[in-house]
């Protein structure tokens, strides 16, 4: 696989990468066109060798300072610098990236995970970023508020057996335990949407390359977290009835190429377990998608919060075993030729 790179095109303003802004699609779609001319850049179905670029919810929500959920690394600036150099990457691989896929996290207010969905005995809501153990439901410290029990046409029983369940999943998995986020990545919301200026680089890619991108929705089943853009946390009740399902499509998807790179928000925790579901998924070892699959790990940045949490050392410890089983840590900033090498999904 050879791969030129190309220069930034002139509308890309990095001073906006932590900005809201409307993209121009009209000015830009035509900017576009005269740069694949101007460039011999080729329609994505030409490509012989194939690259998937996967972006974990590169939203506003994550990535911009005044949002909820600020992925802010230890630097303080994180997500914005990530998503400049990511911008640049995309521009400058232009035509070697076949196709985008974004994930969108996607939530609405009563979400098992929002202060809504829980209460305790005098009917207040915990804070964000509460904890919530299973002892924690057995001994009534938290219950499911009966309102919003309603609101989701669940049974009161029902959701009482379902959130004690639910707290021992979790911790049976040794990921976390369930943790009330800030309402973030809000349906039609603002925050909901992508950093503009990564939009505007995947609209860019997709008309210069006449390639759609391949958005993912991820987070929208009230009963359950998606940590992973490839499954819930939790995929049945008490009673052993689905409660959602794994994204197998996706999974289809990015088997198609013969490389997979990956980055996003955040680098701890979204990103982190999609990596590792793609691992562990039986049909991607056995195509051996380990060795095709790229970290840009200085595009993605962990959660932390000044004098709360801090998950640098566990997002660095998970890419140390991501590289053990075979993926390939990267940075945006070299030459994909000079670090492009896995193996064709055909070989």
């Amino acid at each position: 696989m050879t791969s030129r790179e190309l220069p930034v095109p002139p509308h890309y303003d990095p001073g906006k990468v932590g900005e809201v802004w409307r993209v121009p699609y009209q000015e830009r779609a035509q900017e576009a066109r005269r740069w694949a001319k101007e460039h011999d850049i080729r329609p994505a179905a030409e490509d012989e060798f194939r690259v998937a670029l996967l972006l974990v919810d590169v939203q506003n929500t994550f990535c911009l300072p005044d949002f909820e959920l600020f992925v802010a690394g230890r630097s303080g600036t994180g997500a914005v610098d990530d998503n400049r150099r990511l911008c640049e990457f995309i521009y400058r691989n232009l035509g070697s990236i076949t196709r985008i896929l974004p994930t969108m996290d996607t939530h609405q207010a009563i979400q098992i995970f929002h202060a809504i969905f829980l209460m305790n005995e005098a009917g207040e809501h915990p804070e964000p970023f509460t904890l919530i153990s299973a002892e924690d439901v057995e001994q009534g410290r938290w219950r499911v508020n009966p309102a919003a029990a309603a609101a989701l046409g669940l049974h009161e029983g029902y959701a009482r057996e379902y959130l004690l369940h639910y707290t021992h999943q979790l911790e049976q998995t040794g990921k976390y335990q369930l943790t009330i986020w800030p309402y973030h990545a809000m349906l039609g919301g603002i925050g909901h949407a992508l950093v503009p200026a990564v939009e505007e680089a995947i609209f860019f890619h997709s008309v210069a390359r006449v390639a759609q991108p391949g958005f993912q929705v991820k987070g929208d089943h009230p009963l359950t977290e998606y940590y992973s853009a490839l499954g819930p946390e939790v995929q049945s009740d008490h009673l052993g009835n689905p409660v959602a399902e794994r994204n197998t499509r996706l999974i289809d998807e990015l088997l198609k190429y013969d490389a997979v790179i990956v980055a996003g928000q955040a680098k701890s925790h979204c990103v982190a377990w999609t990596v590792e579901d793609l691992l562990q998924d039986e049909r991607a070892r056995a195509q051996g998608l380990a060795q095709r699959l790229y970290l840009l790990e200085d595009c993605t940045s962990p959660v932390v919060v000044p004098g709360t949490i801090d998950y640098t050392d566990a997002a660095e410890a998970a890419f140390r075993r991501f590289e053990e089983r075979g993926a390939h840590r990267v940075r945006s900033t070299e030459p994909l030729e000079r670090w492009l090498r896995a193996p064709s999904r055909n070989a």
